[in-house]
């Protein structure tokens, strides 16, 4: 029997295979060792009820299917935007669809059947995956929503910031703004993005894929 591992990642598994009796298994497996299943007989199945981001999640995905195969519905997923990390299970060793498979961003590639051992750990590990992609999108949101608050002179600002422009002086010239106006446009935008220090804004400012962006002082 599998048995939930210490400090094991919680989450939802959705299993995609047309393979009746080794999807029940598989799903009876899962559940023993802790973990939500959702079952799809089909590829489409899966597109027609996309897998929800809420909770951390994983698709365990069969190469071969009569209508969509998996490295197909990988790459249907992929454009419809989703994180879930795919770990690929086969009946036979493919090479080539292995290697095409990781490159388009697969977890992982087991070759039927899988050892007990390796397949939670690869599961543990995507479900840690998504975790992750899921707290990084909402600090995205929230900065994403923080920049949407500055007014339009308090963006010019920001952005000369980051681009370089350090001084009250340079960015009052640039603007034609007083040094004092500009101080206080300053301290608006440090206090509405929530941080203390220049390096802070920069960095802000670089995850959010602005940096150096000239529509931004527009």
């Amino acid at each position: 029997m599998w048995r939930a591992k210490e400090g094991q990642m919680p989450g939802l598994v959705h299993i995609v295979d047309d393979d009746a009796p080794f999807a029940t298994a598989m799903e009876r497996r899962l559940k023993q060792a802790g973990y939500d299943v959702a079952v799809y007989a089909t590829a489409q199945q899966l597109l027609d009820r996309p897998p929800s981001e809420v909770i951390p999640s994983c698709i365990l995905l069969d190469v071969q299917f009569p209508d969509l195969n998996g490295p197909a519905l990988q790459k249907r997923l992929s454009e419809l935007g989703s994180t879930l990390p795919i770990i690929f299970l086969t009946g036979y060793s493919d090479i080539p669809v292995t290697v095409r498979a990781m490159k388009a961003g697969a977890e992982d590639f087991f070759t039927k059947p899988v050892a007990s051992f390796d397949l939670l750990t690869a599961i543990d590990r995507a479900l840690a995956r998504h975790q992750t992609k899921r707290e990084q999108q909402a600090k995205l949101s929230v900065m994403q929503a923080l920049l949407a608050g500055l007014m339009p002179r308090e963006r010019q600002v920001f952005q000369l910031i980051v681009g370089g422009r350090n001084t009250n002086r340079q960015i009052g010239v640039l603007l034609g703004a007083t040094e004092r106006t500009i101080k206080a446009h300053r301290q608006k935008v440090m206090v509405k993005m929530e941080v203390r220090t220049l390096a802070e804004l920069v960095s802000l400012a670089e995850r959010l894929g602005v940096l150096g962006d000239p529509s931004m002082a527009s």
